[in-house]
């Protein structure tokens, strides 16, 4: 059986489409480090299943490429 690429329930969803190839400010503004950048891609993911939801990486991002899910209960 294959296994599914791609998590859907991750704090954090990088739209590939409209992410830009080699910026890196959302990495660079995560206090988790939990985004990097895929090597295959050359585009951000979240490769670390932790989140503040604190939001920098959604505000800094020129495209909005990043999504944050931020659950019901911390709203």
């Amino acid at each position: 059986m294959a296994l599914v690429p791609n998590r859907a329930d991750v704090p954090v969803v990088i739209d590939e489409s409209l992410c830009v190839k080699g910026c890196r400010l959302c990495v660079d503004v995560c206090p988790l480090d939990s985004l990097a950048i895929n090597p295959e891609t050359d585009v951000a993911y979240m490769h670390v299943d932790e989140c503040w939801y604190c939001g920098p990486c959604a505000a800094r991002c020129p495209t909005g490429a990043v999504t944050v899910n931020m659950p019901f209960l911390i709203r």
